[in-house]
């Protein structure tokens, strides 16, 4: 079977910046394909290319067949959009921005009204369907907003960060909506910049960054990628700036990559438990305090490390 998404080189500038440089991938029939990179790494405008929003500076994709550049309203009509911004009216209920919004795919009638309950069923908000979106938290919207995308039953459905500034719990509520959705056969493309999305969501994985498809395949096959090494990360106390650290630990024989974020740092080793104890010592030498240790086996993280000298979320 043909895959459902097929993108072939696509690229787009604003004036002279290149924001995506020919990117290429398939999507199977109902997988979950994730493009994982940092904040500004191209992600928001693929997708945005990939929904008929703006068009290519070259390149194309076509969705089921029908080409983004020859054909967008064959297009719109089998894909679902859950954007990065929430896109719905405050001053309506839950209930009044499904239907109108499935009025805009052009739905009506019983059918609207069926489709609406069994939505609101799906993202889990009955109990609170007539009330006003601007009482909503974050999460709740976020829940909304998927529901708007699946309304005309999509053949495949783009979520672009989706739990981005919301609470543990919701976040914990929107990823099993996407693995439930997967289930019933939807086929999901997922934009985010956490490793531990991508991990726990994606058949496959297309790590971008500048622009740029940088590797693609399952974490299996991505990971291999930096062999039997582990990832160090460092926690550090109060307000100390994690940039100096990690420069004054890329120096040590057990360190193969290194990169802060945040307050973090994180390494790339050969034997974490091996590592540690050096890699402790020469931040104290620092003056550095280290609140807490995670040392995990090779992720998706340490690949993109490997292959930019950089952390996801510098």
């Amino acid at each position: 079977m043909a895959p459902i998404l097929e993108a072939h080189h696509l690229s787009k500038k604003f004036g002279d910046f290149a924001a995506v440089k020919g990117v290429s991938f398939n999507i199977e029939r109902g997988e979950i394909f994730s493009l994982l990179g940092p904040n500004g790494a191209g992600k928001t405008t693929t997708i945005s290319m990939l929904s008929c929003l703006i068009p290519p500076t070259s390149g194309d994709a076509s969705i089921a067949g029908y080409s983004i550049s020859k054909n967008p309203m064959g297009v719109k009509r089998l894909i679902g959009i859950v954007p990065q911004e929430i896109a719905l009216y405050d001053a309506f209920s839950a209930r009044e921005n499904l239907v109108f919004w499935g009025r805009m795919y052009g739905m009506g009638g019983l059918a609207l009204r069926q489709r609406v309950e069994q939505i609101l069923g799906q993202i889990g908000l009955f109990d609170k369907a007539d009330q006003r979106v601007a009482t909503y938290s974050g999460g709740m919207k976020r829940r909304v907003n998927i529901g708007v995308g699946l309304l005309h039953r999509p053949q495949i459905i783009y979520m672009d960060e989706p739990t981005v500034g919301i609470d543990p719990q919701s976040r914990r509520n929107i990823l099993d909506t996407v693995k439930e959705l997967n289930q019933q056969g939807t086929t999901v493309l997922y934009t985010t910049h956490y490793m531990e999305e991508a991990q726990e969501l994606s058949d496959r994985v297309g790590i971008i960054d500048h622009g740029e498809l940088i590797a693609l395949g399952t974490q299996k096959e991505l990971t291999q990628m930096v062999g039997e090494q582990d990832v160090l990360r460092l926690h550090l106390s109060g307000e100390q700036p994690a940039g100096p650290l990690a420069d004054g630990l890329c120096g040590l024989p057990d360190v193969v990559h290194c990169s802060a974020a945040d307050h973090e740092v994180v390494l790339v080793v050969p034997e974490a438990e091996t590592a540690l104890a050096p890699v402790i010592t020469r931040a104290n030498e620092l003056g550095y305090k280290v609140s807490s240790v995670d040392m995990q086996e090779p992720n998706l993280e340490a690949v993109f490390l490997h292959l930019t000298g950089r952390a996801l979320r510098d």
